[in-house]
């Protein structure tokens, strides 16, 4: 079938209202995941930086248990507190009204419903800026919802955000492209339900050929939630069920002597575009780059990464390449080990990173040029521009 051929998105007349008034962007938050208030968190930087002299703004949370509430614009409200990470259910308070997007290509209007009360129209959403963390949003549900409804969106689509949320199938992806992965092992659900056993000693095997530490993690997770460093066999099974606590589906990937190394990808006009480089310094308070040390004690990457030139190229190219490799749009940012003998092994991307104004992705892009605010208003922008469905 002939590209002139397929199915397009239906075209949308503005009405003079719509003409008139300033575009609305819906920030959608919060979600049923693990990483549930690092969302929280990410949404009340973003709302902050919103400029609200050319967007309105519709603050969205969606529960722990995922009913879609609508929340005060007090992102104030929405920091880390005596180390605790704020939810959404706080900011609800005893509201149990509940928002629903249409699913109606041709409206994108957002209704507001209370027991016993008559639906109310908030009015139609221009684009969502989704600021979800891991399964049940960054994972591409979302983005399919918001595909079904026909309401442009910032960031990743379906199947990029499916693959780049999935471990196991980002790898294979990379690989399938030519790039430099460490070795990993997979243990899927029913490989452990029928026989934890064999499934043990795969991974003990695994240990006696790339030797210990192992790192063990959920595969569909993020903001390194549920990882365990394991020294030896002693600690496997405590290892396995964190990390199947967060995601049924595990990997188990080997130790990488070396330095971490990070780099953003910002979508431009004319495609895209790496950051200057960052680097994760060893933490000595934690025995890796774990949860409490991203978000809790605040540790300091370097910007940029004291690399040659040579290694800023070669890393700056590899981002951009995974970014085309997993057909991303918008963001990303790719997280690498320069191992001892000089090569760049890619762990991993993240199609929504960390987006608080000190997380390594808006800091590296301001390093590169691009302040936090203009960094939100291109990813606005760029949404705005782009239709939905086949692209």
């Amino acid at each position: 079938m002939s590209s002139e051929n397929l199915p397009q998105s239906p075209e949308r007349a503005e009405s003079p209202e719509q003409q008139r008034r300033k575009p609305r962007v819906a920030v959608v938050f919060g979600g049923r995941s693990s990483e549930h208030g690092i969302s929280v968190v990410t949404a009340g930087a973003v709302m902050k930086a919103i400029d609200r002299t050319k967007y309105d703004v519709l603050p969205i949370g969606i529960t722990a248990d995922g009913r879609w509430a609508l929340t005060a614009d007090e992102p104030e409200r929405m920091a880390i507190t005596d180390r605790q990470v704020p939810d959404v259910d706080l900011l609800t308070g005893a509201a149990e009204g509940s928002v629903v997007l249409s699913v109606d290509p041709g409206s994108r209007e957002v209704v507001y419903t209370e027991p016993g009360a008559v639906p109310k129209a908030l009015g139609e959403v221009d684009v969502v800026f989704p600021v979800l963390h891991g399964p049940y949003g960054e994972d591409g549900t979302l983005q399919g919802l918001l595909e079904l409804s026909g309401v442009p969106y910032v960031g990743a689509g379906v199947l990029a955000s499916a693959v780049g949320q999935d471990k196991e199938y980002m790898k294979r992806v990379f690989i399938s492209f030519g790039l430099p992965v460490g070795p990993y092992e997979v243990v899927r659900p029913r490989e452990w339900d029928n026989d934890p056993t064999a499934a043990r000693k795969r991974i003990v095997d695994f240990a006696g050929e790339h030797g210990w530490p192992l790192f063990i993690k959920p595969a569909r997770g993020g903001s390194s939630m549920g990882i365990t460093k394991v020294d030896g066999i002693e600690g496997l099974d405590e290892a396995i069920e964190e990390a199947r606590r967060h995601d049924p589906k595990f990997l188990v990937e080997s130790l990488l002597r070396g330095r971490e190394i990070e780099c953003g990808v910002l979508e431009f006009e004319d495609g895209p575009r790496a950051s200057v480089p960052a680097e994760i310094p060893p933490v000595t308070a934690h025995d890796f780059y774990d949860f409490e040390a991203k978000y809790i004690d605040s540790a300091t990457g370097l910007v940029p990464a004291p690399l040659t030139e040579e290694q800023t190229a070669e890393v700056q190219r590899l981002a951009v390449a995974a970014f085309d490799a997993v057909s991303c749009e918008g963001l990303v940012r790719a997280d690498f080990f320069l191992t001892e003998d000089g090569t760049f092994v890619i762990n991993e991307i993240n199609t929504l990173p960390g987006f608080t104004p000190i997380s390594m992705y808006p800091r590296m892009w301001q390093e590169t040029g691009v302040s936090y605010p203009e960094l939100v208003d291109r990813l606005i922008q760029a949404a705005l521009t782009r239709s939905t469905g086949l692209r």
